[in-house]
């Protein structure tokens, strides 16, 4: 007999986060901070056909789509299988018991890119599960719901800016008052210079799945016994501060010193948070008058780097093409600004 066809289908997405200035400061030993973000698309895209529960023998089954991966999940059972952020994500808001669910979950950034994409799709996998129950949740309900996931339900370190990127989309500014309480300013742009800061914003994947988990934990150790007043953290909050303030006026001269002076931060808390791989591509966008550049994410080996590029269209392409010769694993990956945040439909 042909397969039943699905009662109704919900889509979501939730878009990637790059260029963020004050990260580290979101974080549990930080215990304020604040951080300046900008979201993209590429989004992570999830999409779950919604069946009669007795049209199908399974309750939820799982298509990590990027993976090749096909499976059911069964809630409720001990531990997690072989996608825990998204199996976790559905224990956190578990379906109704009278429908049966086909979750697919695809994203175009590459694996380990450091642009937060794990929280983008926890983020737009508890969006699309929230409608399947009356009410919604608000964008700062499910990044909050992202967050537990990541640190209550697997125990992992998680700062905050990631889910509340996704959520909120946009360019914002996040004030941390107290760990894992924040705001979120949207930094709003005249078209114009909303416009222009998309044509000269330059993703680099760096090749390889970001993995500093070592690294990572020596810097939270060391700035953890400097306590939540750490000159090396406010080096960082006054990053975003300033990235806030030069992005309102237009001003990416500013902008990008702001994104230089965070990625010398960075490597003031380990070096190993700037990689040979980025600081090759600095030294490149140097060379081609970038205006400013920022190893995403927390840093380490792999992962990307964001560039500012400079006003003239052929001196950036000229870069781009400089980026696939200098390391052809080097991908620039195509993006473009994203003004809405988690959308649900």
């Amino acid at each position: 007999m042909p397969e039943a066809a699905p009662r109704r289908v919900i889509n979501a997405a939730a878009p990637i986060r790059i260029c963020d200035t004050g990260g580290w400061t979101d974080t549990w030993f930080a215990g304020h901070g604040a951080v300046f973000n900008i979201a993209v698309q590429p989004a992570v895209e999830v999409q779950i056909a919604v069946y009669e529960r007795a049209a199908r023998p399974d309750h939820i089954t799982l298509h990590a789509e990027n993976y090749g991966e096909r499976y059911v999940v069964i809630p409720g059972q001990a531990g997690f299988r072989r996608h825990p952020l998204l199996e976790a994500a559905i224990e956190e808001l578990p379906p109704p018991d009278d429908v049966a669910l086909e979750i697919t979950i695809f994203s175009e950034v590459p694996a380990g890119a450091s642009t937060g994409t794990s929280a983008a799709a926890s983020v737009a996998l508890l969006g699309a599960l929230d409608a399947l129950t009356p009410g919604r949740m608000t964008p700062y309900e499910v990044a909050r719901a992202a967050h537990r996931v990541e640190v209550e339900r697997l125990g992992l370190q998680s700062g905050i800016q990631d889910q509340l990127c996704a959520a909120f989309g946009g360019v914002s500014f996040i004030e941390m008052t107290q760990y894992p309480h924040a705001t979120v300013t949207p930094i709003r742009l005249p078209d114009a210079t909303w416009w222009e800061l998309e044509r000269r914003l330059a993703l680099i994947f760096l090749g390889k799945t970001h993995s500093s988990s070592a690294v990572h934990q020596q810097v939270i150790a060391s700035l953890e016994r400097e306590g939540q007043t750490s000159a090396r953290l406010e080096r960082l909050r006054h990053a975003a501060v300033a990235s806030r303030d030069a992005l309102a006026v237009g001003d990416f001269a500013a902008l990008g010193m702001a994104m230089q002076a965070n990625t010398a931060a960075q490597r003031e808390l380990h070096p190993a948070l700037v990689s040979a791989e980025a600081e090759a591509l600095i030294q490149l966008a140097h060379e081609y008058g970038a205006l400013g550049w920022k190893v995403n994410g927390a840093g380490g080996e792999g992962g990307s780097l964001t560039m500012l590029c400079p006003s003239s269209a052929s001196q950036k392409r000229g870069l781009l093409h400089a980026v696939r010769q200098l390391n052809p694993l080097f991908q620039p990956i195509p993006i473009t600004l994203d003004r809405d945040g988690l959308r649900v439909w």
